[in-house]
C-alpha cells in the first residue's frame, strides 16, 4: 500500500480543528520521535485514513467520517506546539 504524507488530510484537520494543522508538531506516544502532522505517513485505502510514525511505523492517529463529521483519535500522538500561522 502506497503512503502519502501528512498533507494528504490537510482538509479533514482543517474542517476539525478550524486552523490549518499541518505544521503542528508532537510527539509519538510509541518511540518519542518529534515530529509535524506533514511528516507523518498516510494511507487512506482503509474507510477514512491511518496515519503512522515516520520513525517507528506505529498507529498515531486515525480519521474516520461518520454521519457526514470528521472523528479524529489523537491518543497517540501527543500535540506540542499549534500550527505555525
Amino acid at each position: 500500500m502506497e503512503d502519502l504524507d501528512g498533507n494528504a488530510i490537510a482538509g479533514e484537520l482543517f474542517a476539525h480543528f478550524g486552523t490549518e494543522m499541518t505544521t503542528a508538531k508532537g510527539d509519538c506516544a510509541h518511540c518519542g520521535t518529534r515530529a509535524q502532522i506533514a511528516e507523518l505517513l498516510v494511507y487512506t485505502r482503509a474507510p477514512g485514513a491511518v496515519v503512522r510514525c515516520r520513525a517507528c511505523g506505529q498507529v498515531v492517529m486515525v480519521l474516520v467520517e461518520i454521519r457526514g463529521a470528521v472523528r479524529i483519535n489523537l491518543d497517540w500522538f501527543r500535540l506540542l506546539e499549534p500550527p505555525a500561522t
